[in-house]
């Protein structure tokens, strides 16, 4: 009955645990050992405040990892060297490298320096001129020699240009003319240029001109128009012994000084057929086809466009 009123937990003591680590402890000479190594860095911080120096900080040594070794500043030192190695022998290769380049700069400098610049010379330049006078033999065949392109001197007076009067006819006057001058004779004929027409009569008279009631200066200013009105007359030699007298109308003043002409020229064809050669030949009773040319669709005039633009 014993047995059974007391417990299994108080009848057997609890067992340790086998995994548990077991640790030393540490005798009392190792404690005092710690100790005083612990206090020896405060001593020495107090002892330098009081001389008044600065206390010197202890070094730092981080703990080298687990199963690595430490390695010493001579080891450090010889690896250090070993990795500048190679960039120390680069550099040295570049610095004669570039000691070389220097160098030979230097002598080309003095080469050019002591060497003058040589102008370049001229191709032909040792030649000798063989340029010829006009009229000398080349080949000193003797005074019997004659250049067959040598230019022959004219004498003055062929040389001399005869200066002609500008209001004086190009052409001679036709001397064979025969026209009737008698007091009543008159000739008729109409002349046209352009849009321009002239109904001209010829009569005896001094050479006057009478156009649309006034005088041909005043009606045609220009010079040049009124000589080229008085050339029939003036080709055939009655500019001084008849009058002309015409009606215009239409045109422009140089397309009435062109119908003009053309009608004096109609009117001395009527009062002598004989001329007809003369004054066609001088181109007098030829009509100027020349006028103007007409507007195209979709132009500003005949060849005239207008402005083209891209945009």
């Amino acid at each position: 009955m014993a047995d059974e009123d007391t417990p299994d937990d108080a009848a057997t003591p609890p067992a340790e645990d086998a995994e548990t680590p077991q640790h030393a402890v540490p005798g009392e000479d190792a404690a005092e050992i710690a100790g005083s190594a612990e206090d020896a860095a405060l001593e020495a911080a107090e002892e330098a405040a009081e001389s008044g120096a600065q206390a010197p900080e202890p070094p730092t040594v981080e703990p080298a990892g687990e199963g690595h070794a430490v390695p010493t500043a001579d080891a450090q030192e010889l690896a250090g060297s070993a990795e500048d190695a190679p960039l120390e022998a680069a550099q040295e290769a570049q610095d004669a490298q570039a000691e070389a380049a220097a160098e030979s700069e230097e002598e080309v400098d003095t080469d050019a320096a002591a060497a003058p610049r040589e102008k370049p010379s001229v191709p032909g330049a040792h030649l000798e001129v063989d340029i010829v006078p006009e009229g000398v033999d080349p080949l000193n065949r003797g005074e019997e020699y004659q250049d067959p392109y040598a230019v022959e001197e004219e004498p003055e007076a062929q040389t001399q240009s005869v200066e002609t009067d500008p209001e004086e006819p190009a052409a001679e006057p036709i001397s064979t003319a025969a026209i009737d001058l008698a007091s009543g004779a008159r000739y008729r004929a109409t002349g046209k240029r352009k849009t321009a027409i002239a109904r001209v009569t010829l009569r005896p008279g001094t050479g006057t001109y009478l156009v649309n009631g006034r005088t041909l200066e005043t009606h045609f200013p220009r010079t040049t128009l009124q000589r080229n009105i008085r050339q029939p007359l003036e080709t055939v030699g009655y500019e001084d012994r008849m009058d002309v007298v015409a009606r215009l109308h239409g045109g422009g003043i140089s397309a009435q000084a062109g119908a003009l002409r053309h009608g004096v020229s109609r009117a001395l064809l009527e009062a002598d057929p004989n001329l007809r050669g003369e004054l066609k030949r001088r181109g007098f009773l030829t009509r100027d086809s020349r006028a103007k040319e007409r507007k195209k669709a979709g132009l500003k005039k005949a060849r005239k466009r207008p402005q083209f633009s891209k945009r």
